[in-house]
């Protein structure tokens, strides 16, 4: 036993990350804290017995009935409809989650996707496996380009911060327009208000949560207002763009081309479609994969431990 409070970190890794790295970057930032890393099942059992606070991807109901002191639960994931949220409520456990952390990765790889269509490097790729010589033309640059941005949340502002370097002309487009926000322009999801803003791109980036609002947002109507030399790129989910209209678009060139880190279904089976198109970039969902991952989630972590012991509101609360 410690007079020091306690945080475990639960064994479960992430994206091929160890959670030992998390345990070592909390006991950098909290020297006065006892670190836990319970490595083994029996350990976890044992380890949040007496914690505080305790963090990892997932929290059962059999382990949360073994944590007699916990106070607060850090899910080191984004999203948390995986966790016994009712429970922890009956507990009055607080629950925290990892919002944000991937965002500054997951832009760069929309930058990625923008830069591969515009500079048209898919060309390049293609003839440099077959060890091919041969020049090919650009489709053009992002400069002066449109890019509207759906969702202006962490992974959306970050897009938008990139793209100012480019020089691009940016539409981002939110559920609440009139707080405004860092796009040139803003708009809100009423139908006509979207097609306008598809109409005018050049590129449209998919960074929004799914919900009754965005599912099936880019349908057949929306390839159909798309310009032919349009691109669509999705880091959102895929339930966002209905696949068979996206098909019919990539296959009827209706747009130029698409970049998918999510799709629907997801993961894509081998024998689709979409594998077959040359005009589509498609990504196993690995865009938010950083090896910042941990120490992002700690910075988290260590601010909301000064936060709860002072009795302040704590960051990325979801509860």
């Amino acid at each position: 036993m410690t007079d020091r409070p306690t945080i475990t970190v639960l064994r479960p890794d992430t994206h091929g990350l160890s959670s030992r790295e998390y345990a070592d970057a909390l006991d950098e930032r909290l020297p006065d804290h006892e670190i836990r890393y319970a490595a083994t099942p029996e350990a976890e059992r044992e380890d949040v017995s007496d914690a505080e606070i305790v963090t990892g991807t997932s929290i059962d109901t059999d382990l949360l009935d073994a944590a007699n002191d916990i106070e607060l639960f850090a899910c080191a994931y984004a999203g948390y409809n995986h966790l016994p949220m009712d429970a922890l409520r009956e507990r009055g456990v607080a629950v925290t989650n990892g919002a944000g952390i991937h965002a500054p990765g997951i832009a760069e790889q929309v930058l990625g996707y923008l830069l591969t269509f515009a500079r048209n490097l898919q060309q390049g790729f293609r003839q440099s496996e077959r060890g091919e010589w041969r020049h090919y033309k650009a489709h053009g640059e992002l400069t002066d380009s449109t890019v509207t941005i759906v969702g202006l949340g962490a992974i959306g502002t970050e897009v938008e911060q990139r793209l100012r370097g480019f020089g691009a002309h940016t539409i981002g487009v939110r559920y609440t327009p009139e707080k405004g926000g860092p796009t040139d322009e803003v708009v809100g999801f009423d139908p006509a208000d979207v097609h306008d803003a598809f109409a005018r791109s050049d590129y449209v980036v998919l960074a929004c949560p799914l919900t009754e609002t965005t599912e099936g947002l880019v349908d057949a109507a929306a390839f159909e207002t798309l310009e032919p030399d349009a691109v669509l790129v999705n880091v959102a989910r895929g339930g966002v763009v209905e696949t068979d209209a996206l098909v019919d678009a990539l296959r009827g060139e209706s747009i130029r081309g698409a970049a998918l880190d999510v799709t629907d279904p997801e993961p894509l089976p081998p024998d689709h479609v979409l594998w077959t198109l040359d005009n589509c970039l498609i990504t196993p969902h690995n865009a938010g994969h950083t090896p910042r991952h941990w120490t992002r989630l700690a910075d988290i972590l260590a601010e909301n431990v000064t936060r709860l012991e002072a009795g302040e509101e704590l960051k990325n609360r979801v509860d």
